[in-house]
């Protein structure tokens, strides 16, 4: 199947402003059947969910299809995901669920590569439960974070890995079913944040590992919201705080209040959307969502590598996204300029390639960029040659 750039960069409104947008690790554009999805299920009748009413059924209906997207998505069971407001709310939520369960002397292993949604909910909950806390660390030279990296700090009293699927900063993707064996191998659980990775590939949860696993639908051409997928059976085995009248069903026994039925009807669209970014297929989303995922890498890996080849002739440019193995993201500085400026200077050209640590604080410390962090340009589904070039031009003349 052929990726057609033009075809999908049609689907997209905010792209008719003239804007290349590489600002995709911090929140994709909406294409417009995400737009309608959204604006239909507000304008049909609407209640909490039920069976009996019109307006209930279209309430539980637009849930189910939700769940029933996001579990292709990601190679899940639908009664295995979780909806909720974003992946930081999910963390914190599944933190102190867990926390519950863990004594003093336990410990909680995080990573330098995370995003803090992934660094700071576990060490917080750690410390209420008198938990240790212990770091895997990145190697600041390759960007590589490996399962022995991770392996050098399990213990048997490890009782939870959180790491990254995708670095957001410098796009390195570690490996996570090598992590995962070592993980589990020292009996603890392993917590996934991948909401970066989740926008560029295609997800298995079993294959990957992961008991948890959080994502972003806003990351990926859909609304903001976060969701978490895991195993039925052990979401069963936890206990989150609820109100007395919630049901104690999985999943929604972690699903505080009535859910945002518009903003599922759009994450439900931005799934189908991907799943037809290859062309039409057959009636399987999952095989549909592979073949997609599939050309789309292609498209974005040739993308990234006409970036690279244009940013190699900038002597000034020093690059940190190093690793064999990485989202189409790049993070850069620039010798002698502040690239705060650099954001200035292209967003007045209409190029959005923002600056800074982007949370992801433990990481940008490790490399020894502190706080101020870099340049990062990140790649979406919408992006095209063109936006490559205006961006490299437009890096080019601030240079000179």
């Amino acid at each position: 199947m052929t990726y057609d750039i033009g075809a999908v960069r049609a689907q997209f409104p905010a792209l008719a402003t003239g804007t290349a947008f590489f600002d995709g690790p911090g929140g994709s554009q909406t294409p417009r059947p995400v737009i309608d999805a959204m604006a239909e299920a507000l304008a049909a009748p609407l209640s909490n969910r039920g069976r009996v009413t019109a307006a209930e059924r279209n309430a539980d209906g637009l849930v189910l299809e939700a769940r029933r997207a996001l579990a292709d998505l990601l190679g899940a069971e639908p009664s295995g995901v979780v909806l909720g407001r974003s992946a930081t709310q999910l963390a914190y939520d599944f933190s102190r669920t867990l926390a519950k369960t863990w004594s003093p002397g336990d410990e909680v292993v995080v990573t330098s590569l995370d995003h803090d949604s992934n660094v700071r909910p576990w060490t917080q909950a750690a410390a209420q439960a008198g938990a240790e806390v212990r770091w895997a660390e990145f190697d600041p030279g390759t960007g590589e974070l490996t399962a022995e990296d991770v392996r050098a700090v399990l213990s048997p009293r490890t009782r939870l890995v959180a790491v990254t699927g995708a670095s957001n900063l410098i796009g390195t993707r570690p490996p996570l079913p090598e992590i995962a064996r070592a993980v589990h191998e020292a009996g603890a659980l392993l917590y996934v944040d991948g909401v970066h990775l989740a926008a560029h590939s295609l997800i298995d949860v079993e294959e990957l590992g992961a008991d948890f696993f959080v994502c972003s639908p806003y990351k990926f051409l859909g609304p903001h919201m976060g969701v978490l997928a895991a195993r039925p059976a052990l979401l069963e085995t936890l206990a989150p705080d609820k109100l007395l009248a919630s049901t104690d069903d999985v999943p929604e026994r972690f699903e505080y209040g009535t859910l945002p039925y518009e903003l599922l009807a759009g994450a439900r669209a931005a799934v189908d959307f991907l799943a037809g970014l290859a062309g039409p297929g057959g009636e399987d989303r999952r095989e549909r969502l592979a073949a997609s995922f599939a050309a789309l890498e292609k498209h974005e890996d040739g993308l990234l590598h006409r970036i690279e080849q244009g940013l190699a002739g900038f002597p000034a440019v020093t690059s940190y996204s190093r690793s064999a193995s990485r989202t189409p993201t790049v993070l850069i500085t620039l010798d002698g300029h502040d690239t705060r400026d650099a954001h200035r200077h292209l967003a007045e050209r209409d190029v959005n390639a923002p600056s800074g640590s982007f949370y992801a604080v433990e990481a940008s410390r490790r490399l020894g960029l502190g706080a101020a962090g870099g340049l990062r340009i990140g790649l979406a589904p919408y992006n095209d040659t063109s936006d490559v070039d205006r961006l490299l031009e437009g890096l080019g003349g601030f240079l000179r």
